[in-house]
């Protein structure tokens, strides 16, 4: 015994993997989704391996990513492993709202067991009443004092009104205390998610293996004597968020007499990730963070003799005795709290002892294996009925069954073309119990080869699923990652910038570092300053209402777009509104209306003529004559559109003739629809203006409306 605690005891223990912080550099928000970097400066580790330490819990491990930027050459990151430690922590090291919670719950639990002992007092003194002594047989009724009586009621009186008085007052700090709660509650609910919650935590890290200069794996323990190569290296971590959104926002600055203005870009970032953004420098995108980037693929066909499907270079029959796996655990019999196995879905599993070696292959999923991975490739097409898939050192194991009719291949629409996983194309059997020998171009799911996420199933599973490894299942009652943000409101006027930025992306990077805490609201951070031509206008459109109304025609002349918003405007230094300012594409112009100028009049009159023509006054003529009036009280030259319309027939033999010299609008819309007719007048400081126009409108006697025509 001795020999062996020796023994055992001289083993060498494998080397302590040291643990470094990182520090967030860069983050790029996307339309829904961010992308951060993590910097960290370590010395170069003996063993070749090391861990990072200060991730967020709710970061995507799929999109985990690491490299060397500087250090020794040759130096390179072979794997990196997302690892799950527990962390205690002091009271002290709990944010300060969390304790402030739990004394204010103290208060108010002592102040609650207060108030029931003087409740329970108060029922106890109500009950105090004077008790005769019981007579003895023979002997003569005694006389109680009066006096002992009224004592007695006016002790029970004045304790009870101390009591009541103590249980009111209680009562009150009672409230008080609730609504300090609350308070400190709604604090804590909209306090940063980053930093400890709670004693006993789970905490994010990262487990990088490196290689050495030489090529030779830097994970292996070092030779007695051997030292690590001196100096650091400059390790980045890549890794995305999905509790991330922005919309845009924007400040305008306009002098009066300029030609030009100050657009300063703005941005509502909000952010729920589990890390505060702190002096990072931010990059926003108007792109997808996660979108489907492969093409489908159009097979051939092709017309002559039926021939056989070549068998994949992958297939072989699945080893003896599989399915007497667990034989010796069913003849057990019913044992106490063992439940029944279950027959289950079909699956395509991997032995949990085998571990990816080199890198994975690209390949799509198939119907009933959820939707098609991003980049796959094709699969080599048909299988015989049962084997096993080998893919590199990656082994998948398919149980032999019957081979059931073929599925059609995928269409757009379905899984492995933007589907949800799990879509079944109509008339395919849906997923469950159907063999998946036979079918062309199968292939295993994708999250089935992330084998450091996999669960072995143990034998309570259903039949078909025990012994193999499946992807872990969402715990009941957890929210989707990102749910909490899809639901913020927008703040006014604001567009979510996949609505605005429409088939292009864009991306915007902040000038100077910015800071937003993980709280799950907005916070409005500056980007950048965009210039843009400015020239004033006023438009009016008598015929609806007899007011002008100011605008700006904004021409965006770099090569930058600027997505519709809430934009402030500032006229010479004082703030006038908050508008809606509409998507600007480069070199695009649009009009922003900021309301209505009383020191501009308009006035507008109307006349109607009617009259025949013809040799035999066959035709009804309506001649419309507008007049319309414009006066200038501002100390300042103004041009001013004035909108009117005309009527439009899709019948030949109803004319329309105009008498104006207004004109047509260059490029019809939404605002000035084809009938519309535009005036353009300069106006001088204190100036008038009068213009007439009109059109006449000759239709024909049989094509008068019954029961007369419309005169306006």
């Amino acid at each position: 015994m001795d020999d062996q605690h020796s023994s055992g005891a001289g083993q060498p223990k494998p080397p302590a993997v040291p643990a470094h912080p990182s520090v967030l550099d860069s983050v790029v928000v996307y339309a829904e989704g961010a992308v951060c970097r993590r910097r960290a400066t370590v010395p170069v580790p003996p063993g070749g391996r090391l861990r990072l330490t200060g991730l967020p819990s709710a970061l995507d491990g799929r999109s985990l990513r690491a490299r060397v930027l500087g250090g020794s050459a040759g130096t390179a990151v072979t794997e990196a492993r997302l690892e799950q430690l527990a962390e205690l922590r002091e009271s002290d090291e709990l944010p300060e709202l969390r304790r402030e919670l739990e004394e204010a719950g103290e208060r108010r639990g002592a102040l609650a067991e207060r108030h029931g002992l003087v409740l329970a007092a108060i029922a106890e003194t109500t009950n105090l009443h004077a008790v005769p002594p019981q007579s003895r047989r023979g002997e003569p009724l005694r006389r109680t004092p009066a006096d002992a009586w009224l004592e007695l009621a006016e002790f029970v009186d004045e304790r009870l009104a101390g009591l009541q008085e103590r249980a009111e007052r209680l009562v009150r700090e009672i409230e008080l205390a609730d609504h300090e709660i609350g308070l400190i509650t709604d604090r804590l609910n909209r306090a940063s998610t980053a930093g400890p919650s709670r004693p006993v935590e789970t905490a994010t890290t990262v487990l990088l293996t490196l290689t050495t200069p030489g090529g030779n794996p830097a994970d292996e323990n070092p030779a007695p004597g051997e030292h690590p190569a001196p100096g650091h290296l400059d390790i980045e971590l890549e890794y995305g968020v999905p509790a991330a959104r922005w919309v845009p926002a924007y400040r305008l600055s306009y002098r009066q007499g300029s030609d030009s203005g100050r657009l300063v870009l703005r941005a509502s970032v909000a952010q729920q990730t589990g890390e505060d953004w702190t002096g990072v420098r931010l990059a926003l995108s108007t792109a997808d963070l996660d979108r489907r980037t492969d093409l489908p693929k159009l097979r051939s066909l092709r017309i002559g003799r039926s021939q056989p499907n070549p068998p994949p270079s992958g297939w072989r029959e699945p080893p003896a005795g599989l399915s007497d796996l667990f034989t010796g655990y069913d003849a057990a019999g019913d044992l106490p709290g063992k439940p029944s196995p279950r027959p289950g879905p079909v699956v395509v599993s991997a032995p949990a002892a085998v571990a990816p070696r080199g890198p994975r292959p690209s390949m799509p999923r198939v119907a009933g294996f959820g939707g098609a991975r991003p980049g796959a490739g094709p699969a080599a097409p048909g299988g015989p009925r049962g084997g096993t898939l080998d893919v590199a050192d990656e082994e998948f194991v398919l149980p032999s069954a019957p081979m059931p009719a073929p599925l059609p291949p995928p269409s757009p629409g379905f899984a492995g073309y933007g589907a949800p996983a799990g879509a079944v194309p109509q008339g395919a059997p849906p997923y469950g119990p159907q063999p998946l020998t036979g079918i062309t171009g199968i292939a295993p799911d994708a999250a089935l080869l992330d084998y450091p996420d996999l669960v072995l199933a143990g034998p309570d599973e259903p039949a078909a699923r025990r012994g193999t490894l499946h992807p872990p299942a969402a715990r009941p009652g957890t929210a989707p990652a990102g749910a909490s943000l899809r639901g913020l409101r927008l703040p006014h006027h604001a567009v979510p910038p996949r609505v605005s930025a429409g088939s292009f992306d864009h991306r915007f990077d902040a000038t100077a570092p910015a800071d937003i805490p993980s709280d799950g609201t907005w916070h409005t951070v500056t980007v950048d300053e965009i210039p843009l031509s400015v020239r004033p206008e006023y438009v009016t459109v008598p015929a609806v209402e007899e007011k002008v109304y100011a605008t700006l025609v904004l021409a965006n002349r770099t090569d930058r777009a600027v997505l519709a918003g809430p934009v402030e405007v500032t006229v010479d230094d004082e703030f006038l509104l908050t508008a809606a300012l509409p998507t600007l594409a480069p070199g695009g112009m649009r009009r922003l209306g900021i309301g209505v100028t009383e020191s501009i009049e308009v006035a507008r009159r109307t006349e109607l003529h009617e009259s025949t023509a013809g040799m035999l006054n066959n035709s009804t003529v309506l001649d419309h004559r507008v007049h319309v009036r414009l006066a200038n009280r501002l100390g300042r030259a103004v041009t001013v559109e004035v909108r009117e319309r005309v009527p439009v027939t899709s019948d030949a033999e109803i004319r329309i003739e105009e008498r104006a010299d207004w004109h047509a609008p260059t490029v019809p819309g939404r605002e000035c629809p084809p009938s519309t007719r535009l005036w353009r007048v300069e106006l001088p400081p204190g100036g008038r203006a009068e213009l007439d126009g009109g059109y006449q409108i000759k239709i024909p006697a049989g094509k008068a409306i019954v029961g007369g025509n419309r005169r306006n």
